[in-house]
């Protein structure tokens, strides 16, 4: 997600942090390329041109060029404006906290992810809300996605309004807002068809749809990889039916970034949610502020802690910081680690949550180190006995082979993770002996790699948050050797 203009902004930020002095042409060359990266990034003109604007009023004011960082200040502002362009969270929230039934109509062309969407929400509404969720199709023209959206129903645990041969969209809307009340549903989804194009069949069924039901929120459905296609999809939905918000599908194949910041600009609709899994609990609440700093590589801190509590017990990782104080650490545990990441979204997922580490992803895909590393670690781990996995000393060569064979592997790879696994030993070892606050910036040799005084204090406020919520970082061994990425983040959550 965002890799390409992540990549393209880090590289122009590189040149001017640390440097004593900026004058205004130094600040004019940097904005220069920070406008060619946001336009290669498929962000709308319109947007750039606002946005370069108002960067370069405060960029060459006393408060960058006279500062003691001025490199430092200008990411800062760049950073703020971002912010701003995204919306800086004003009407993010879901407007379904007041008198039921609340009814969220979704509305997008076919193919935006739409049905999808409508069950990720409702999962997210009833786990995070504590509401009682109706979701209804109103798509008569494509049978399959009544069946779909039954089915994300039961896997959400919601209420999925029954089909009746016959119905016409304003009919199902109808009965729908009947049996909401009936049933004491606190909101309604309803999930609209759509079209491969904007035509006007679609949205004078739309307008009907929105007359009958008078929705809370009429929430845009579009796939974040179609790029500018999505702004004119956008312009079209919010002249028709007035959107109050926006739902960005597929966010996380979106290596350019583009689309979320062209619609919030042109529409001037809030993003309310990004879609960044196929998973059904793949969904998060937007917020501009940490969009912005995953975009400038500064990492989602708040994301990553969320993305802990909701995953791994705290149970879990009291048991495994208990063993490491001890100098505890099986092969099982590193076992339990792999697993535990792969339930976190994978090593990529995490890495472009930390701060300084966006620009690692691409050596990391160069050197292999990828999600599939993680699974065949697993593999070699599962195919060992139990009496392997005690005593890692009994793998001869003739044991390491068979390993290798059993688990589709070679022996460089078991070998390899067998290393790995007695370097993460060693250093567990001397885990316990470090006080938290500090833990993860020692651990990782003082600072971000190619990172700098920013992003050292968003590591330590990154160990302060992680403590502060009852979590201990583990340990990334061997940054400095790409292939030795073994995972290992034992986080722990409350219940």
């Amino acid at each position: 997600m965002l890799e390409n203009i992540t990549q393209k902004l880090g590289s122009v930020f590189d040149k001017i942090r640390g440097r004593g002095a900026l004058t205004e042409k130094d600040v004019d060359a940097t904005l220069s390329e920070v406008r060619k990266a946001l336009l290669e990034a498929d962000v709308a003109i319109e947007a750039v041109k606002v946005f370069i604007e108002n960067t370069r009023k405060r960029a060459v004011g006393t408060e960058v060029l006279r500062s003691i960082t001025p490199g430092q200040m200008v990411v800062k502002v760049v950073h703020d404006e971002l912010v701003i362009l995204l919306g800086n969270d004003e009407d993010a929230s879901l407007n379904i906290d007041h008198s039921p039934p609340a009814t969220i109509l979704l509305a997008g062309l076919q193919g935006s992810g739409k049905t999808t969407t409508a069950g990720k929400l409702a999962l997210w509404i009833k786990n995070k809300k504590n509401k009682k969720v109706l979701l209804a199709s109103l798509d008569t023209y494509r049978p399959a996605a009544r069946d779909q959206l039954r089915i994300l129903g039961e896997q959400a645990g919601v209420s999925v309004l029954p089909e009746i041969d016959g119905d016409t969209p304003a009919s199902i809307t109808k009965r729908a807002k009947a049996a909401a009340k009936v049933q004491g549903t606190d909101v309604l989804i309803l999930d609209t068809a759509g079209r491969q194009s904007i035509d006007t069949v679609l949205m004078s069924e739309l307008k009907e749809i929105n007359a009958i039901s008078n929705p809370s929120e009429i929430l845009l459905v579009a796939d974040a990889m179609t790029g500018q296609d999505a702004v004119i999809t956008a312009k079209a939905f919010k002249e028709a039916v007035n959107i109050s918000g926006l739902i960005l599908s597929r966010a996380d194949g979106d290596a350019r970034g583009g689309a979320a910041i062209s619609m919030r600009h042109v529409t001037k609709c809030p993003i309310k949610f990004l879609g960044v899994g196929e998973k059904q609990e793949e969904i998060e609440l937007f917020s501009a502020d940490r969009f912005a700093r995953r975009i400038l590589g500064m990492g989602d801190v708040v994301g990553l802690v969320e993305k802990a509590e909701e995953t791994i017990e705290r149970e879990d990782a009291e048991e495994m910081m208990k063993k490491l104080s001890s100098g505890q650490f099986s092969i099982n545990d590193l076992l339990k680690q792999l697993r535990q990441i792969k339930k976190m979204g994978g090593m990529n997922s995490l890495m472009g949550m930390l701060p300084g580490f966006g620009k690692l992803q691409k050596q990391m895909s160069a050197a292999q180190m990828d999600d599939k590393v993680i699974s065949h670690q697993e593999a070699i781990i599962l195919s060992m006995t139990n009496k392997e996995r005690r005593n890692i000393n009994l793998l001869n060569a003739s044991r390491r082979k068979r390993i290798a064979s059993g688990s589709g592997t070679s022996v460089q790879e078991v070998n390899r993770l067998i290393k790995q696994y007695l370097e993460m030993a060693k250093v567990m070892k001397k885990m316990g002996k470090q006080g938290a606050g500090g833990l993860l910036k020692s651990l990782m040799g003082g600072g971000i790699p190619g990172g700098n005084s920013q992003g050292d204090a968003d590591l330590s406020s990154m160990a302060n948050m992680l403590n502060s919520k009852g979590m201990l970082p583990g340990k990334l061994p061997g940054l400095g050797n790409l292939g030795n990425l073994p995972p290992n983040f034992p986080f722990g959550k409350k219940k």
